[in-house]
């Protein structure tokens, strides 16, 4: 430990050794999680959009079909509310609980969601989703909210 002039102690660190701890880290959690391309990673950018962010618009730009009805439905009923950075959202938490090969281009996604509130208990909730292969790529063909 040194002392400085003010009298307060510091913990010196040889800078070296702890700044290429961090970056080996933080290289480290850049390819943790699924290839984007894949259904898996699309379920995830869909979580992350609609859930996560709660940006609507964004979570309606990967979804087909049943899943892009749910969501502009949605968008529907929440038209002229405001969601910026002033507005409380819950922290969401996510992991896979199962995956299955549906087979014709098809996976099944299960995942759990934790949600904590800010003035609330935590919950948590499992949301299905059926992502579908397409010419063009993954989109997301359905959703469902499960009570968890």
């Amino acid at each position: 430990m040194l002392s400085t002039t003010s009298g307060r102690d510091k913990v010196k660190t040889r800078s070296g050794t702890a700044g290429a701890l961090l970056g080996v880290a933080l290289l480290a959690g850049i390819g943790c999680g699924p290839d984007p391309s894949s259904a898996r990673g699309m379920a995830e950018r869909f979580l992350d959009a609609h859930y996560v962010r709660i940006d609507l618009q964004a979570s309606s730009q990967l979804a087909s079909g049943v899943a892009r009805q749910k969501v502009e439905g949605e968008i529907a009923l929440t038209r002229g509310v405001e969601i910026d950075a002033d507005t409380r959202q819950p922290k969401i938490h996510y992991h896979l609980d199962d995956e299955r090969d549906d087979g014709d281009g098809a996976m099944r996604f299960v995942y759990r969601l934790t949600i904590v509130p800010e003035d609330a208990d935590r919950f948590e909730r499992q949301v299905l989703l059926t992502v579908r292969r397409t010419s063009e790529g993954w989109t997301i063909g359905n959703y469902e909210e499960l009570a968890g």
